[in-house]
């Protein structure tokens, strides 16, 4: 990642069991088997529609136009297995303070409760703090009590301000001083 909060094809994040990198076209199918199993909470443009959109094939486009990295989104590979369980990064929403970038993670449902979002997260702040970020948010259903605990680990802290959504919930707004 570069200090835009943009990941480039060099950048490579290794903890003890995980490879943060950049995503490859061949793992298309994991993104989209995200997708598929998000929570039905979450807002329909973050979700596989009744179209069956994204396809394998949008999602391998979009890896190919550089989407993933320019986002700042890494995959998460596990070491021992070979094989891709996730996304974790920072990305550029705009919402923060000039310079802010926020914490995003995802994982593949089989792979929850195992460690993996924390120790990859870990590594991304890692990162932000070696290349001069002084802070970070994330933004965090409130009904999502497992990402909340992810990041409570992390040593983010609420910050008194919500995004209310009348039909999803509302999104907390977390954030931590590195």
């Amino acid at each position: 990642m570069t200090s835009g909060g943009i990941a480039g094809p060099e950048v490579v994040l290794e903890t003890g069991r995980l490879l943060l990198r950049p995503w490859r076209v061949t793992e298309a199918a994991v993104q989209r088997a995200l997708w598929a199993e998000r929570d039905p909470r979450v807002p329909p443009h973050r979700r596989i529609d009744a179209g069956g959109h994204p396809t394998v094939a949008e999602l391998e486009e979009a890896i190919r136009a550089g989407w993933s990295s320019s986002a700042g989104l890494l995959a998460i590979e596990r070491k021992a297995a070979g094989d891709v369980i996730g996304y974790c990064g920072l990305i550029d929403r705009g919402r923060g303070h000039a310079g802010e970038l926020e914490l995003a993670f995802e994982l593949l449902r089989r792979t929850w409760g195992r460690g993996y979002a924390t120790e990859a997260a870990m590594a991304v702040l890692d990162w932000a703090r070696s290349a001069g970020y002084g802070r970070l948010r994330a933004t965090v259903w409130e009904w999502n009590t497992a990402s909340r605990r992810v990041l409570e680990k992390l040593g983010f802290t609420a910050t008194g301000r919500e995004q209310l959504d009348a039909a999803h919930g509302a999104s907390l707004v977390m954030a931590r001083l590195l």
